[in-house]
């Protein structure tokens, strides 16, 4: 076979699949864009999910350090509360021996 036949049968063929492809309904053709991103998605699928797993390991191996962050955070807090408790508790004593007494009843 010589070249030009080998290109006149691939132009045959090309011709006789767009026919075929016309053939399919419309909602069916217009969809072959969104085949195409979705085969590109799926063939990146298999790294997204190994990167998840990277990170999702990396996140695990956190949690030791992060229960210590919340303990201390939550430590911080208390002593926060303790302290703005004995304010208030001794601000209630000093206040009611600094109330200035009752005028008495004038006559």
């Amino acid at each position: 076979m010589d070249l030009t036949c080998t290109s006149c049968i691939a132009d045959t063929f090309l011709d006789m699949l767009q026919a075929e492809l016309m053939k399919l309904p419309k909602s069916l053709f217009a969809k072959t864009s969104t085949i195409k991103n979705t085969e590109l998605v799926l063939e990146q699928l298999p790294r997204v999910i190994s990167s998840l797993d990277a990170h999702m390991d990396n996140g695990l191996q956190s949690v030791p350090q992060l229960k210590i962050v919340m303990q201390l955070l939550s430590n911080i807090e208390n002593c926060q509360l303790k302290t703005l408790s004995r304010a208030q508790a001794i601000q209630q004593e000093t206040g009611s021996v600094e109330q200035p007494p009752k005028p008495a009843n004038l006559p």
